[in-house]
């Protein structure tokens, strides 16, 4: 599987500090069907969830965005 950022999903990593390769390492890890889906992942050295948006189109995944949770928001 190919693993791709949007812009978005760069600018949003850079804002809040979050390694490429944290995502990349989470997605690879999770089991992912066609569609739009949203990872929500708690990750050391973060003190909050990290939540991922990704589209799955294929045998490519595409990042949309990244950011870290804030308190009380996880479903």
């Amino acid at each position: 599987m190919k693993i791709q950022f949007s812009r978005h999903a760069k600018r949003r990593a850079k804002l809040y500090k979050i390694p490429t390769s944290t995502v990349i390492k989470i997605l690879e890890n999770t089991e992912l069907t066609p569609g739009e889906h949203e990872v929500i992942e708690k990750v050391k050295g973060f003190e909050l969830p990290l939540k991922i948006v990704i589209a799955v189109e294929g045998d490519i995944i595409t990042v949309i965005t990244n950011y870290l949770l804030k308190k009380g928001r996880i479903k």
